[in-house]
């Protein structure tokens, strides 16, 4: 498909992002800095998970070490590179953090009589509809490490495992990656001569689904993810549903964490240039959440790509519809975007499906810096 031109061309935005690592950077010791500047390699740029396998499975500086000034600088780094609006990437992330929170209270207060340790919500916060299980099944994807919030290489769940990473050093003119990820989320945003290349892989997932914080407030980090492909399939007559099923059976994203490069080679489902002008354009509001993940800038240029190759994109989808049920997933493949979204049961809500998500494209994954052929 040749040489992708980058999909940023605003120099400015990333010489925010370079201001910000720099900052957050000069927080540090060398040791930390140490930690945190890694080599842009294939090796370190496709090192994410979406288990809670803290750092046996990603590179980086881990937020529970970082001291409040150290944790709000790069909170900051973040701010700058995912936009800091309602429904942007950065919300997105603090909803998800906040999430393994209240899964590593639940899964501490179902398993033990000690209180959850500092950093963990009140296992009230949780939907007191959901039910913690005692004893977590595995997921689907694997046994995940016990564990609450507590850090280091043993894993677990919490807001304080999360790991940053500048795979290269951040620069106006130079390749490198913003390199951000933990249980349930992964950010892998790559600039190129001060232009963004790529905004993908980028894997997201949440349990429980939703919840009510003790201060009233209900989040629902994937809902807007969610309502946008129900609309989507819900639009869709039984016609194009039948032409839309796919044969085989989901019970996790097919391309997840180890699977880069893994498209399959021909593309399944009802192809877009048979769907209405009203569906064709809810398939585009179906991608954007996804895209949203990064600055809006470059969330436009990419919307425009996908736009353009819209009638050249294929929706599927196994299982139900509804989004409701283990084994129910959703497919959008064109040229470029490929997004996925899959229920399972759930792992700490036993009584819940939880979600996994992956936005991938094609030719633009970690900036096509990287051949997985």
């Amino acid at each position: 498909m040749g040489v992708q031109r980058p999909v940023h061309k605003d120099a400015k935005g990333v010489a925010a992002v370079v201001s910000a690592a720099n900052a957050f950077l000069n927080t540090l010791t060398s040791d930390q800095q140490a930690e945190t500047l890694l080599d842009f390699t294939q090796a370190n740029a496709t090192a994410w998970s979406n288990l809670p396998c803290g750092s046996s499975c990603r590179p980086g500086i881990q937020t529970g070490s970082l001291s409040d000034d150290q944790l709000a600088a790069l909170k900051n780094v973040l701010k700058v590179a995912l936009g800091s609006g309602k429904g942007t990437g950065y919300e997105h992330v603090l909803e998800t953090l906040k999430a393994d929170d209240v899964l590593a209270s639940a899964q501490s207060t179902s398993s033990s009589s000690d209180a959850p340790t500092d950093g963990a919500s009140d296992a009230s916060s949780a939907d007191p509809s959901a039910t913690a299980s005692s004893t977590a099944t595995d997921a689907p994807t694997g046994t995940p490490p016990s564990g609450g919030t507590g850090g280091g290489a043993g894993g677990g769940y919490g807001s304080g495992i999360y790991f940053l990473a500048f795979l290269g050093t951040p620069s106006a003119t130079g390749t490198w990656q913003l390199h951000f990820g933990g249980h349930h989320l992964a950010v892998d945003i790559t600039y190129k001569d001060g232009k963004v290349a790529g905004a993908s892989p980028y894997f997201t997932g949440v349990e429980p689904t939703t919840w009510t914080d003790d201060d009233g407030t209900t989040y629902s980090p994937l809902a807007k993810f969610r309502d946008g492909l129900l609309k989507l399939t819900g639009s869709l007559s039984t016609e194009q549903l039948a032409e839309a099923k796919l044969s085989e059976s989901f019970s996790d994203v097919l391309l997840g964490p180890g699977k880069d490069g893994d498209f399959p080679e021909t593309k399944e489902g009802i192809k877009v240039s048979e769907l209405s002008p009203k569906q064709k354009k809810l398939v585009l509001e179906a991608i954007h959440p996804w895209v949203a993940n990064v600055d809006d800038a470059t969330a436009k240029q990419l919307m425009k790509t996908y736009a353009r190759e819209l009638d050249q994109t294929y929706v599927s989808y196994s299982g139900g519809t509804a989004l409701d049920t283990q084994g129910d997933y959703v497919r959008i493949d064109g040229p470029s975007v490929w997004i996925e979204f899959v229920c399972q049961n759930g792992v700490v809500y036993r009584d819940q499906v939880h979600y996994h998500t992956v936005y991938r494209d094609h030719t633009r994954d970690y900036g096509n810096e990287f051949s997985f052929s």
